[in-house]
């Protein structure tokens, strides 16, 4: 019984592992592999343009719903009218299960259920500062 809840409690605490004090701890070179499942809907790098879903440079640590020419669904909109940006922490919530997170997202990904994709991709996508940065 004892073993059964250390082993909960060490899972409840991986994502606050994965992301120490908000700084991103993933790996970039093994998120690049992981972002080709992304690469239908969003573009990074240099001259990236928004596709389905909004271009993801400077994505780590930006508001919500602040990529110009962008359409985002009503329920991002409220996130980003509340100031939320989206720390490692958030997208790693968010990429976890993006409709379970944001119920309403125009997003119909299924979400990554490892978690050391998710601080993988997220690592990757810290690699790209925001245009004109």
């Amino acid at each position: 019984m004892v073993k059964t809840f250390l082993a909960a409690l060490s899972l409840t605490m991986l994502p606050a592992m994965a992301f120490a004090d908000g700084h991103v701890t993933g790996d970039a070179a093994a998120g690049e592999k992981v972002f080709r499942k992304c690469k239908a809907c969003h573009a990074v790098g240099e001259g990236a343009e928004n596709k389905v879903g909004p271009v993801l440079n400077g994505v780590v640590d930006r508001a919500f719903g602040a990529v110009e020419g962008f359409s985002y669904s009503d329920v991002l909109m409220e996130m980003a009218a509340e100031g939320k940006t989206w720390t490692p922490e958030e997208l790693d919530a968010f990429l976890q299960k993006p409709r379970s997170y944001l119920k309403g997202t125009k997003m119909s990904f299924a979400g990554l259920r490892k978690e050391e994709d998710r601080a993988n991709v997220i690592a990757y996508l810290a690699s790209f500062p925001a245009e004109g940065s």
